[in-house]
């Protein structure tokens, strides 16, 4: 497609969360550098990398000394300061409430993701007008074939749980429309999954074909530890679903409880139970258990309720008319 040139290249913030970046943020920068100047993408339209924010989340290695080395010789890059670690996702937050650009990308420090392929991204957003467009790997990642298992398993897991929200696509490699992902990062709560709290506010989302490369020469920042604290954190944002089979697991055992009870009520009045007190004693634990169950059943929905609001889940989102917007800026 042809672009006229009145009409205004699409601007871009892009946001890393740094832990151990000294080794591999030069190289990128440098990848980034040519698409600070008005950059063209692979079906004609124009874009320009206004920001790199570079969110230092204080890791072990001497990212802060790159970081200022890096926003001294590059006025676009700007330092976003934590005061501890926080973590991947507080740190992406972090860096896209700090942002300005109508559309936000986020990627690694570590390499594996390829500034390249942003103007393939903002083409499918176009396309599909989509407010989100997650990369979405044509090659097996590089972490191994045991994680990259455990990885989809998790993912498909926590779908079942979260009935709606595409877990399969997520992706830390990810094109945001700029007014989406900074009220995200307004309203989502501690210990909030990203991508959950994206999902529940942008009105399409879709993925765009992006190889992955392979990791910088460092070790992984993540062990079995922060894994499993990863998906716990998907598990825990991705709803109340756990809370309700608990609840529904109540009223079964209550259920199930009447009819034993009926059984056994026939059974010791036509002298099939020879042990006297053992109805009653059956009796009584199974319409006890049944209404503990039932019990912590409802106390469930009530936390359910108060996990909601605690995510900070908003009940709207205003946003203007997608056509007014960099959405609309194809000339029809």
């Amino acid at each position: 497609m042809t672009q006229t040139l009145d009409v205004p290249a699409h601007t871009v913030s892009v946001v890393i969360p740094v832990y151990q970046g000294a080794a591999t943020l030069p190289a990128l920068m440098d990848e980034i550098a040519p698409l600070v100047h008005r950059a063209t993408t692979p079906e004609g339209r124009e874009l320009r990398v206004t920001e790199v924010l570079l969110v230092h989340d204080n890791g072990p290695d001497a990212s802060d000394e790159t970081i200022r080395d890096l926003a001294r010789r590059h006025p676009w890059i700007r330092p976003v300061w934590l005061s501890r670690n926080f973590g991947q996702h507080p740190a992406t937050l972090a860096g896209i409430a700090a942002s300005g650009g109508e559309w936000v990308v986020t990627l690694d420090e570590d390499g594996q993701h390829d500034p390249a392929a942003i103007g393939s991204m903002l083409d499918t957003a176009m396309r599909t007008q989509s407010d989100v467009v997650y990369a979405k790997p044509t090659n097996e990642p590089p972490h191994g074939p045991l994680r990259n298992l455990a990885s989809r398993g998790a993912k498909r897991l926590v779908g079942w749980f979260a009935s709606g929200i595409p877990t399969d696509d997520f992706h830390s490699y990810r094109l945001l429309l700029g007014e989406v992902a900074r009220s995200v990062a307004a309203y989502a709560g501690p210990d909030i999954y990203l991508d959950v709290a994206v999902s529940w506010v942008a009105r399409r989302t879709t993925t765009s074909p992006v190889e992955m490369r392979r990791e910088g020469d460092r070790p992984s920042g993540y062990h079995l530890r922060s894994l499993l604290s990863h998906f716990w954190r998907l598990v825990l944002s991705s709803g109340t679903k756990p809370l309700r089979a608990v609840s529904v697991m109540g009223a079964g055992f209550s259920l199930l409880a009447t009819l034993l009870a009926l059984v056994l009520i026939v059974g010791r009045l036509t002298n099939q139970w020879a042990y006297p007190g053992w109805t009653s004693t059956m009796l009584m634990l199974m319409f006890a258990t049944g209404l503990i169950l039932f019990s912590l059943g409802v106390i469930a929905e009530y936390v359910g309720r108060a996990v909601n609001m605690a995510m900070g889940k908003p009940l709207y989102l205003p946003v203007r008319d997608p056509q007014d917007g960099p959405l609309g800026r194809d000339r029809r």
